[in-house]
This record gives structure tokens, C-alpha cells and sequence, in this order.
């Protein structure tokens, strides 16, 4: 393997000249030992009994997967999968119903919570109620 690029402590420290390893390459990097499964890319990070693979799915890294002797596993279920792509779906799976009910979980912060926010920091949908908002003015007093 070529010399690391990613090794830059060795310009702070010249004893460390002999880092010869890449620590996470990306799926594009050249050195990268990449496995392509339909929908995915499996990228070898480390390790012998688990392998342990990064997971993507189009550019997105979505999690890690574990090649044991004789099954897969992807740390988010206790399912031994067969196949690679199996724990990948799993995984993949997990993840969308994990984002979903998160999702449905969330409160949406009031409006006067929104009032708080800073006008950057909103999104069309936050401007969208502060436009339609009309606070009570009940507690106001004149100066």
C-alpha cells in the first residue's frame, strides 16, 4: 500500500514516517477495499473476526456491518443474516422506521418558541406559521 496521505502527524512528529495505513477512506478513495452490493457499497474499515464494513447508500453513510465466520450482523438487530446485503437492507430498514417514528414523536416548537429562533435558523415551514401567527395581546401595556 502507498505511503498515507492521511498520516499528517508524521509532518509534527518526524518518528512517525512509518504510518503505512489509511484510516477510513471513503468509497472513492482507490485504496479502499469497496464491496458493491445492489443498492449499496461496503467499505472494509478494520479488523479480522468481525470484518467490520461501513455501509453506504448513495453517497450517504447509513451504518457499519460485521462479516463474522459464518454469518453477517449490523449491530442494530440480534438477526444473523447469510447474506451481506441482507444485514445491509436490515439495517437500512431499521434506520428509515428509527427516523420515522422520531419523526412522529417530535413537537413542534410553539410559536412563540419560533419567536425565540433566529431568523436564520428558521425554515419555510416556521415562517410560514409566524405569518399566520397573532400573539395575545392581552398582557401588553402601553408605555
Amino acid at each position: 500500500m502507498a505511503q498515507s496521505t492521511a498520516c499528517n502527524l508524521s509532518l509534527l512528529d518526524p518518528g512517525l514516517d512509518d504510518c503505512q495505513e489509511k484510516t477510513l477512506l471513503p468509497p472513492t478513495d482507490p485504496d479502499a477495499e469497496v464491496m458493491e452490493i445492489p443498492g449499496y457499497k461496503l467499505v472494509y474499515v478494520n479488523g479480522a473476526c468481525p470484518r467490520i464494513y461501513r455501509v453506504y447508500k448513495a453517497h450517504s453513510m447509513i451504518g457499519v456491518i460485521f462479516q463474522h465466520i459464518t454469518h453477517w450482523s449490523n449491530g442494530v438487530d440480534s438477526i444473523r443474516y447469510a447474506e451481506s446485503v441482507h444485514a445491509a437492507v436490515g439495517l437500512d430498514k431499521f434506520l428509515k422506521v428509527a427516523r420515522i417514528s422520531t419523526t412522529a414523536t417530535e413537537q413542534q416548537p410553539s410559536e412563540e418558541e419560533l419567536l425565540d429562533k433566529e431568523f436564520d435558523a428558521l425554515t419555510s415551514d416556521e415562517w410560514q406559521r409566524l405569518k399566520r401567527y397573532v400573539p395575545q395581546a392581552k398582557d401588553l401595556v402601553a408605555a
